[in-house]
């Protein structure tokens, strides 16, 4: 059975509300879930974001996959870093070399300070 962790549409036409659950891959997206773990409301201002982190956190080490939206919904949260540390997210190739070339400048320039 493949469990994933995904958004439930609730509330009303032009008004989303979503919840976080755990369900079944074959499940429809707003039919039979295993747990509910949290909630997300878009219209808010701002955008307000509830997830028990317990239990997302025993879900995530059970190995349930979450869909991209849940996923950055725990990064947004901070769960994903105490899942996964050092994880920075889906940044573009080039702005990851750009902040090492950086990040190395600074390390190289602080080594020439201490010796001079």
């Amino acid at each position: 059975m493949a469990v994933k962790m995904r958004l439930r549409r609730e509330g009303k036409r032009k008004q989303p509300f979503y919840r976080v659950v755990v369900a079944d891959g074959r499940s429809p997206r707003d039919g039979r879930f295993i747990e509910d773990i949290g909630y997300y409301q878009p219209l808010r201002e701002p955008s307000e974001i509830a997830i028990d982190r317990d239990r997302a956190l025993y879900w995530l080490g059970e190995g349930v996959q979450p869909s991209d939206a849940v996923r950055q919904l725990l990064r947004v949260s901070g769960i994903w870093e105490d899942f996964k540390p050092g994880d920075q997210g889906r940044q573009r190739p080039r702005a990851v070399a750009a902040q090492q070339k950086a990040s190395a400048a600074a390390a190289g320039t602080a080594d020439e300070q201490a010796e001079g």
